[in-house]
């Protein structure tokens, strides 16, 4: 999965990707001529007092210790240059990827596992890349050239290099072979103690509020040791692997010097040959060794790889059309004919046969009780979310056969949890329309019965607002977030439940406001409160998924119970009708 990856999102950057292993075969190449020339000096110069030999050849040595060190700097450099961009490409990659997901994706996966995603594994992917180009790229290059060189040296020693280099890397390879595992369950775990801490943070005021705070220490806490406990393990695995090169490495040393003492003692080998082939010696074993980092990296690398490209290759289940309609016009019309939606491996749907017909000039309002499929209608109309049986039409066309953005922005949302994004008030309300005046600004919030408590705010507009809008109440919140929709002046507007944290007088009065504006648009409204609907021209009662009612209020009095019983609960009949 890892070459995978790299093999497809590494392809911009060829060149910078030659030009590593270019300047890393030259620098390699240096660095085992350099033990030649050091025993050409021995042998030639000093045992023979050839000082003309030591200059010369020192000489030359200093030239390809240049060379070395200019063609390491280059290959570091571009190596570099095309981690970082591969980086930035797998990060763009996967917000573009996530950014088409239905909610269906987005739970699936869930927000702290995607953010873990696109940046620590993101992260631990990109240092693989820079360490192979500045590592991987050299280390077979320096292992194939020390081993050729030193038997061209000294072929009485070879044997050694024949028993050294496999007894490492069957060593490091039982290593590495028990922290696979473990590093797909340490990225499993700093999803959890992400998931963990954002909701502390996200609902603070809940645990304060309830006073939980040591329990949600000891959560935290739990998340942090499972977390630990694996990282100690990896740890451990780790730390075994260092004095096991070393062991090897040092007992070769010695190996050599001895059989190579008696070499030379025989007159059959140099004493400058010999320290060749310890110089050549230590540069295979170091090349055995940085492999050996390299392969640590490796299996979390392979792990997070898997996690970004589950992601990346994860379908939408709300996808663009192959073929669009041309010419398509929202024209205020909604429309579902027996419309369903089930969850995957659901035992019960969550809606079932839902049909309407909503217009222009059309107040259509959605009530029931909680978990009766409101919000999810009316997510199916600007597909955040796909029926799995029947057709959602807007503008006399199946939702399916409409590109998904045009679409969206014949029509104004407000959610559920009215979301605000850092910034201002004004960046919050040009979500709507991105060339939107001030003056329209204004005339929106004041729409929305918002334009007092803005007004108010220290810089007006300008106001900051935090992350979520957790600066504001939660009445404000949803004003500004109906502002925003007032902004974009759609065909179609969504309200689902987005009036249950106004007070009965701001909400009449935003109601009325709301009346001449949305005059000739479709407005299809979710709720709570009968008296936020009463005046709608046509009132959906959803039951467990299904429509059991569907008129006026007076009509729906006299032929729904279900409405009956939620009218009764909230006021008295008689004051109702």
């Amino acid at each position: 999965m890892l070459y995978s990856l790299l093999r497809t999102h590494l392809r911009p950057y060829r060149g910078d990707l030659a030009g590593v292993i270019a300047l890393q075969f030259i620098s390699t190449m240096a660095s085992l001529y350099l033990p030649s020339l050091n025993a050409d000096i021995i042998d030639k110069g000093v045992t023979k007092g050839d000082t003309g030999v030591v200059l010369s050849t020192g000489g030359i040595m200093l030239l390809v210790t240049c060379l070395q060190i200019a063609c390491s700097i280059g290959a570091v450099y571009f190596g570099a240059r095309a981690a970082m961009g591969l980086g930035r490409d797998l990060r763009g990659a996967v917000m573009h990827k996530v950014s088409e997901f239905s909610a269906r994706e987005v739970g699936f996966f869930g927000a702290p596992s995607l953010i873990t995603r696109n940046t620590n594994d993101v992260q631990q992917v990109q240092m693989v890349v820079v360490i192979s180009c500045t590592i991987l790229v050299a280390a077979p290059i320096m292992c194939i050239g020390g081993i050729i060189m030193s038997i061209r040296v000294s072929q009485g020693l070879a044997w050694v290099l024949a028993v050294a280099v496999p007894l490492l890397a069957l060593c490091m390879g039982l290593v590495i072979r028990k922290m696979v595992p473990q590093f797909r369950v340490m990225q499993v775990r700093i999803d959890a103690i992400n998931r963990v801490l954002r909701e502390q943070i996200t609902g603070i005021r809940v645990v304060r509020a309830f006073v939980r705070e040591p329990e949600e220490i000891q959560r935290f806490e739990d998340a942090n040791e499972a977390l630990v406990s694996t990282a100690l393990r990896v740890g451990r695995l780790m730390a075994f692997m260092l004095p096991v090169v070393m062991l090897i490495a040092n007992v070769t040393s010695v190996t050599v010097l001895w059989f190579g003492g008696h070499l030379i003692d025989e007159g059959t080998m140099e004493i400058g040959a010999l320290t060749a082939v310890l110089s050549y010696i230590m540069q295979i074993l170091m090349a055995v060794t940085m492999v050996t980092v390299m392969t640590v990296l490796l299996p979390r690398a392979s792990v997070c790889a898997e996690r970004i490209s589950e992601v990346l290759d994860t379908e939408p289940s709300v996808r663009a059309p192959s073929w669009v309609l041309p010419g398509w016009q929202a024209r205020g019309i909604v429309e579902m004919r027996s419309a369903s939606f089930s969850f995957p491996g659901a035992e019960a749907p969550v809606l079932r046969n839902i049909s309407f017909l909503a217009e222009p000039g059309m107040t259509t309002a959605i009530i029931g009780g909680t978990g009766s499929g409101k919000s999810t209608l009316l997510n199916l109309i600007p597909r955040l979310i796909d029926a799995t049986d029947g057709q959602v039409r807007v503008g006399a066309a199946d939702v399916r056969t409409i590109e998904p953005d045009q679409l969206r922005a014949s029509i104004g949302l407000v959610p559920q949890k009215p979301f605000l994004f850092s910034g201002t008030v004004a960046t919050n309300l040009r979500y709507g329309d991105p060339d939107a005046t001030d003056a329209q600004l204004w005339r929106a919030l004041e729409i929305a019965q918002a334009d007092d408590f803005v007004r108010a705010m220290p810089e007006g507009l300008d106001t900051a607002v935090s992350q979520g809008g957790t600066t504001v109440s939660g009445g404000q919140r949803q004003r500004l977030a109906i502002a925003r929709a007032l902004v974009r002046q759609p065909e179609i507007y969504l309200f689902d439940d987005s009036f249950s944290a106004l007070d009965l007088s701001t909400d009449a009065r935003l109601r009325a406001a709301l009346r001449p504006v949305t005059r000739d648009a479709c407005v299809i409204i979710v709720a709570q409160r009968v008296s936020t609907i009463i005046d709608a021209d046509q009132i959906l009662v959803l039951d467990d998924g299904a429509i059991v009612g569907a008129g006026t209020h007076t009509q729906l009095l006299e032929t729904c119970e279900t409405y009956a019983e939620i009218v009764s609960s909230q006021f008295a009949a008689q004051e109702a009708s």
